[in-house]
């Protein structure tokens, strides 16, 4: 890892904060990898191997709680020569992309941590899938990153115009590039990088994320592989999650390729924006767009406003969310914003605190 302060890799003044509250002989660090149980961690001096207390093997906040990638930690020590680091505290994630876990358990799994933009690939192939993009979108604004949609494999696609249409359409709000396998294929996605800035690739395996980060890097740092011939079916090149510092500037985070993205919690006011603001239209606050009479949304549907597909994906995931959720469990972004209340001692205190980065950012 190239010799960078930590503010270069995203370090925030809230971080600094709240480990000055917690500790005094502990060091900042931020998670680049994890092997199993072991990690490896970004120190001001480089990076080292490093492992979690006991307390952190079983955290009391479930699946959430354990370490992941991205994630700002509090370590013993600055070198490894006589043993490894070990990872006393998490602070607060202010942002964390989150899927549910395989399966029929309703643990949850921690995809990238600490984002500032997260960019959602999809290849302009036989990946292409507009309801895709939407469940990635209703993930992505959960988790309190900006999504930028990454369309890949551009040279490859023959009405390039009508996909933009296509895509633009259901993503509102949220800019779409596109990449492609030429030498300036990744010129559009430059401008989100740089000093202090983390970046975030998700997406099906496949669709070339890794391919865009060697020429991010400037090297063949990741593996690459081919689609499978016949079916445009990817195969996972990245195995485990890592951050990768930018010789520019800033950290990109790599992700294994996902086959699918089940739904932990999801922001449905900002992914279908449209059909939110239809649904203020409706007769009844609390309608559901089934049979209620005057609803707004299902007369969108009737008079061509709203395609029917979209409308079907929407509450899709809105009955995936209803079986995920309970009135008892907070999302990912819950539970940062409460455990950093619960460290500055009041809702009052944690409003000042970020009204004051806020303004210190506006005036920088």
């Amino acid at each position: 890892m190239p010799m960078m302060g930590l503010r270069d890799l995203g370090l925030s003044d809230i971080h600094i904060l709240e480990a000055a509250k917690l500790a005094e002989n502990l060091h900042l660090a931020r998670v680049s990898a994890q092997h199993k149980d072991m990690y490896r961690v970004m120190v001001e001096t480089g990076e080292i191997s490093a492992e979690v207390s006991g307390k952190l093997k079983h955290p009391a906040s479930g699946s959430l709680g354990y370490t992941a990638v991205g994630d700002w930690v509090l370590v013993d020590r600055t070198d490894d020569r006589s043993g490894n680091a070990i990872i006393h505290h998490i602070l607060t994630r202010k942002s964390c992309f989150v899927r549910k876990a395989a399966g029929t358990t309703r643990d949850c799994q921690i995809i990238a941590a600490n984002i500032d933009t997260l960019f959602i690939c999809m290849s302009l192939n036989n990946d292409y899938n507009l309801r895709r993009i939407e469940r990635y979108l209703s993930v992505a604004w959960d988790s309190g990153a900006t999504p930028v949609i990454v369309l890949t494999k551009s040279d490859l696609c023959d009405d390039m115009d009508t996909r933009l249409k296509e895509v633009e359409a259901i993503a509102l709000g949220v800019d779409v590039v596109t990449s492609s396998m030429g030498d300036d294929g990744y010129a559009s996605i430059l401008k989100y990088l740089g000093r202090g800035r983390t970046v975030a690739l998700v997406g099906s395996s496949g669709v070339g994320k890794s391919t865009l980060i060697n020429r991010l890097m400037g090297e063949e740092v990741l593996a690459t592989k081919e689609t499978r011939v016949g079916d445009d079916r990817g195969r996972h090149a990245t195995t485990h999650r890592q951050l990768l510092v930018l010789p520019g500037g800033g950290v990109v985070l790599d992700t294994p390729g996902l086959r699918e993205l089940q739904i932990a919690s999801a922001d449905l006011s900002k992914s279908f924006a449209d059909i939110d603001e239809l649904a203020r239209n409706c007769h009844f606050r609390d309608c559901r767009h089934e049979s209620e009479p005057k609803c707004a949304v299902r007369d969108g549907i009737e008079k061509g406003i709203l395609p029917v597909r979209r409308f079907e994906n929407f509450k899709k995931i809105q009955q995936e969310m209803e079986f995920a959720e309970s009135k008892d469990t907070l999302t990912a972004a819950q539970m940062e914003r409460q455990k950093m209340i619960q460290m500055l001692g009041s809702t009052g205190a944690y409003k000042k605190m970020r009204k004051e980065i806020k303004n210190r950012k506006g005036s920088g």
